[in-house]
C-alpha cells in the first residue's frame, strides 16, 4: 500500500500575493526556486481564497469547510481539534503526518494541533528571529531565523520519520507576515533599486465603495513605526513621502520572500537527494493574497484580486505534465480533498470542496466550477476596519456585497454600515477601479449573478 500512496509536502507561507513569483509574471522580484515547482509542474492561475485572512484560511485548509462550518470565521475564533479534519483521515489510511512552522489556530486545550504524528508550532504569529515554538505541547527556544529552521526541521523529521509508511508534512513558513524582517542574508537586496509601483498605487477610490475609502490599509496613513523601522527623511511632500514608504515596505516583504525561495529549494534538493520527488505531491501556496501597495494598500481581507487570489503550483511527476497551467478555479476549500483523493481516500461527507486531481491531470470535467463564493466576517475590526461582505466571481465578474454588520461573530465592532454593492466586469476593467453596479448596461448580468451568488450561498449552507 505504502508504495502507491503518495508522499505529500505541503509548504505554505502567509500573505505570499501570486504578484510577487516570477513564475506569475511578478514585475518586481524573482523566485527561481518557487518557480522550480511550476516549471516541473503545474500553475494554477485562478486559484482562490473564500476568506481572505490567516486563521480562517487555514481551517477551511484543514477541514475542507467553509469557514461557518468549521467555526472559525475570523481572528477570534479558535480551531476546535475535536472536529474532523484532513491529518485525522490521512493517519487512519497508514499516512505519518507532522506540521511544523505556524498554526495561528489558536493555542494549549482543544486549540492545539490534532490529526499529528509530531507538531512543533510558533505560538501566535511567531517572531522572525530566535523563536519559541511548542513542540508537542512543549516551549522550546530556537536560535536563529524562522525560515531556516521550520525548513531545517521539517527536514530532520523526514529524516527521522518510518520510511516503510507515506507522509504528509506541512512546513507552514511565518513570513511574509508583517512586520517583514529580513535575515542578514538578504537584509541588503535592492538596496540600489527603485521597485516599480503598481498601476494602482494613487487609486482615489472613486466610483467605489464608502467600503474601500473607509479602510485603514494605506501605505501613506497607516503603516507604523515597527514597519518602517527608521524615520522619513526630512521635507518631503505628501506624494514623496508615500513612495518612501512604499520602498520600505516593499523591499522588506520582497527580503523576507527571498528567504523562503532559498529554502524551499533547499528543501526541493533534499527531496532529490532523499529518492523522494519522484513520489512526493509538493504544494506551495500561500493562505491568501496581499496588497503590494495596489490601491494604494497593504493587509488583505477585501474580496478584490491581489487580495482574494492566492498563488498555487503543485509538482508531481507521476501524474502533472510539466510546465502546464490552468485557468480552471480551484479554492483552498479543495486542498483536503486533492490529498485524500491521491491517497485513495474516499472524501468524507462533510468536505465542501472538490479534488483538484483531474485539473492537475488536464481532465477538467466538463461541470467543473466557474464561480466561487466568498465571506469575509470580521466587521471593521482593528486596526484596518474592512466592512463585513460576502460575494461571488466568476470568470468575467465579480459581484460584492457589503452588508455592514457584525451579526455576534468574534472580533467585530458592533456598529452598522449602510449596505452596498459592487460589481466589476473583470475583463473591462482588471484593476477594479470601475463599480458598474449601477450602471444600467449591466442590468441583467446582475440579475443572474445575484441568482448564482444565493445559489452558491444556498448550496454551501450559508444561511446567516
Amino acid at each position: 500500500m505504502s508504495q502507491k500512496q503518495p508522499n505529500i509536502v505541503f509548504i505554505m507561507s502567509d500573505d505570499h500575493a501570486a504578484h510577487a513569483m516570477s513564475c506569475y509574471g511578478s514585475e518586481i522580484n524573482e523566485t527561481p526556486n518557487l518557480d522550480r515547482i511550476a516549471d516541473e509542474g503545474m500553475r494554477f492561475d485562478n486559484c482562490f481564497c473564500t476568506n481572505s485572512i490567516c486563521a480562517p484560511s487555514r481551517a477551511a485548509i484543514m477541514t475542507g469547510q467553509y469557514n461557518h462550518m468549521n467555526g472559525v470565521k475570523t481572528l477570534g475564533d479558535g480551531f476546535d481539534g475535536r472536529q474532523p479534519n484532513v491529518q485525522k483521515i490521512m493517519q487512519d489510511h497508514n499516512y505519518q503526518t507532522a506540521i511544523i512552522g505556524k498554526w495561528h489556530l489558536g493555542h494549549g486545550g482543544n486549540n492545539d494541533p490534532t490529526g499529528f504524528d509530531y507538531w512543533n508550532v510558533l505560538p501566535d504569529q511567531g517572531d522572525y528571529h530566535n523563536p519559541p515554538m511548542y513542540e508537542m505541547g512543549q516551549e522550546k527556544q530556537y536560535e536563529g531565523y524562522v525560515t531556516d529552521i521550520i525548513t531545517d526541521l521539517s527536514m530532520d523529521w523526514i529524516d527521522n520519520r518510518n520510511e516503510d509508511q507515506p507522509f504528509m508534512l506541512m512546513c507552514h513558513h511565518k513570513a511574509p507576515h508583517r512586520p517583514w524582517e529580513p535575515d542578514e542574508k538578504h537584509a541588503h537586496m535592492y538596496e540600489d533599486l527603485d521597485i516599480p509601483e503598481p498601476v494602482t498605487f494613487n487609486d482615489d477610490y472613486s466610483n467605489r465603495s464608502q467600503a474601500a475609502k473607509e479602510a485603514t490599509m494605506r501605505i501613506d496613513q497607516d503603516l507604523y513605526d515597527i514597519d518602517l523601522k527608521v524615520d522619513p527623511p526630512e521635507g518631503l511632500t505628501p506624494a514623496e513621502l508615500k513612495s518612501w514608504k512604499y520602498q520600505r515596505y516593499i523591499k522588506d516583504y520582497l527580503r523576507v520572500v527571498a528567504s523562503i525561495d532559498d529554502n524551499v529549494g533547499r528543501l526541493l534538493d533534499y527531496l532529490d537527494e532523499a529518492g523522494l520527488a519522484d513520489n512526493t505531491i509538493v504544494v506551495y501556496t500561500s493562505d491568501q493574497g496581499f496588497f503590494l501597495g495596489d490601491h494604494g494598500w497593504y493587509d488583505k481581507r477585501f474580496m478584490y484580486e491581489e487580495s482574494l487570489r492566492m498563488p498555487f503550483i503543485v509538482r508531481y511527476p507521476q501524474s502533472v505534465r510539466a510546465g502546464s497551467t490552468t485557468d480552471d478555479f480551484a479554492l483552498n476549500v479543495d486542498f483536503a480533498e486533492t490529498f485524500l483523493d491521491y491517497a485513495g481516500i474516499d472524501q468524507p461527507s462533510f468536505m465542501q470542496g472538490t479534488s483538484l486531481r483531474p485539473v492537475m491531470e488536464e481532465q477538467t470535467p466538463d461541470d467543473w466550477q466557474t464561480s466561487h463564493y466568498y465571506r469575509y466576517w470580521e466587521h471593521l475590526s482593528e486596526p484596518h476596519k474592512v466592512v463585513a461582505h460576502y460575494g461571488m466571481r466568476t470568470h468575467r465578474y465579480k459581484l460584492i456585497y457589503y452588508y455592514g454588520e457584525s451579526l455576534g461573530s468574534s472580533n467585530t465592532l458592533d456598529e452598522s454600515r449602510e449596505p452596498e454593492w459592487e460589481l466589476f466586469d473583470l475583463k473591462e476593467d482588471p484593476y477594479e477601479l470601475n463599480n458598474v453596479y449601477g450602471n444600467q448596461a449591466y442590468e441583467e448580468t446582475i440579475i443572474e449573478l445575484k441568482k448564482e451568488l444565493y445559489r452558491l450561498k444556498n448550496d454551501v449552507q450559508d444561511f446567516e
